[in-house]
């Protein structure tokens, strides 16, 4: 069985001939003609991906970058002491990265478009875990490389290694004067490299591919040196963020337990939480009754159990049943007010009735003695044609005061006439006259030369 294993897992059998694989390696490092065409046709979609949030965009650029080909041919050239390749490819490799880095600023400077998406947020924060995948996904490119049967392997690699997107990211970065983006994305960029490269010279050695330069061991070990020390130098940074990755996972695990645990605390509902791990901080908004003091503090106490002892607790208070019953309380004394400015508003437009009609009143009083001032004219502009004797008219409203009663009302009319020009008929018919047009039950008509 162990010999079973041993040759299943045998790649002699499947490897090509290393002349074919050292010829399609060193093609591939050559940026020039096709290769060319189709980097800066990457570098725009995977720049026009990142700037729209488009996760398929973005895969369809790491599918067709070729910069998995200098890398590759660098591992390859340092496994076999190849150091006239390992040039060329370094050469061609800084091209394709200067290329990229000016063609994505370039885009991410002139595009309406500057907000940071995830997919951009994703290639600023490298950890431990980006770098297995660069090694494992760079042990799966060069084996297939050497194959005889290459398959769909190298596709697959290059979107899991993900080498245009950081390149981009620093673009947009630089372009947007935001350098933690760029030493980020950089960053990352750097560890697939160097983690791509480092499974070509493993892989390019177990399976003994010629040397093409003689060394002797002293040379050798110092290259040797120089790998391992490279290797250390991009490592330690991604343990470290590693470590930050796993510690912000937890954080975001016993929080996300522990608002669970507090979503009900004596009459108030936990309605949003927010948790935000870098600043240890989680902010919990309830609705229902005022938290108190002493809930404050049992929600804190929860917060132990879940191992959040750093944590600060944020409390936000979205609704209350106390602000209700206290606006309730506040509606109904506005109620009240706006009744009795109501009441007010009524008694002041009675008032104004009642003042209106005194006004009335009084302007017909004085319409009424307007008039009776003017009767004495009326009644001689009537009579003047039918007696031109008559020359003159006085008419009066007065008390008239007897001994035996009381006072009484008594119209008077005093008519100056020319001297013996009216007869006792002439003031007799004058008399029912007046009484008619006056209306007058008590009349007293005067005569005077």
């Amino acid at each position: 069985m162990i010999r079973k294993l041993l040759h299943s897992l045998n790649l002699d059998s499947d490897i090509d001939d290393c002349e074919k694989i050292h010829a399609a390696i060193e093609k591939d490092i050559i940026f020039k003609g096709t290769n060319l065409w189709i980097l800066a046709f990457a570098i725009i979609v995977a720049s026009v991906g990142l700037n729209m949030n488009s996760t398929a965009v973005i895969i369809g650029a790491m599918l067709i970058s070729p910069l998995m080909g200098p890398i590759n041919g660098m591992g390859y050239s340092l496994a076999t002491y190849n150091f006239h390749l390992f040039r060329r490819a370094v050469k061609n490799f800084n091209f394709a990265v200067m290329a990229s880095l000016v063609a994505s600023t370039l885009y991410f400077a002139i595009s309406p478009v500057s907000t940071a998406h995830s997919e951009l947020l994703a290639r600023t924060s490298p950890t431990i875990y980006d770098v297995l995948i660069a090694l494992f996904g760079g042990l799966a490119g060069i084996v297939a490389i050497s194959s005889k049967n290459k398959g769909n392997v190298i596709p697959g690699v290059a979107i899991a290694t993900a080498l245009m997107p950081p390149l981009c990211t620093a673009g947009y970065g630089l372009a947007m004067g935001k350098f933690n983006f760029f030493f980020g994305a950089l960053y990352l960029f750097t560890i697939n490299t160097v983690f791509i490269a480092l499974s070509s010279v493993a892989i390019s050695r177990v399976l003994n591919f010629p040397i093409r330069t003689v060394l002797d061991d002293t040379r050798k070990k110092r290259i040797n040196r120089i790998i391992t020390l490279v290797i250390v130098i991009t490592i330690i940074p991604s343990i470290y963020f590693g470590y930050g990755l796993v510690k912000k996972e937890a954080f975001l695990e016993s929080a996300s337990r522990f608002t669970r645990n507090v979503s009900i605390v004596e009459g108030n509902y936990l309605l949003k939480d927010e948790i935000d791990p870098a600043g240890k901080t989680i902010t919990l908004i309830y609705g229902g009754s005022s938290l108190n003091d002493v809930q404050k503090r049992f929600i804190a106490e929860r917060a132990r159990d879940f191992s959040l002892d750093e944590a600060q607790l944020v409390f936000k208070q979205g609704f209350s049943f106390d602000d209700f019953r206290r606006r309730e309380t506040q509606l109904d004394s506005l109620k009240g007010e706006i009744k009795s400015r109501e009441d007010q508003m009524n008694d002041l437009k009675g008032e104004i009735n009642r003042l209106n009609m005194v006004i009335k009143e009084q302007e017909d009083l004085q319409e009424t003695a307007r008039r009776r001032g003017e009767m004495g004219k009326r009644l001689l502009a009537e009579l003047k044609p039918l007696y031109p004797q008559i020359t003159g008219c006085a008419y009066a409203e007065t008390t008239a005061f007897k001994d035996a009663a009381g006072p009484e009302k008594v119209e008077v009319v005093v008519f100056r006439i020319k001297k013996g020009s009216l007869g006792g008929a002439d003031r007799k018919k004058i008399q029912r006259w007046l009484a008619s047009r006056l209306e007058g039950r008590n009349l007293k008509v005067l005569y005077e030369n």
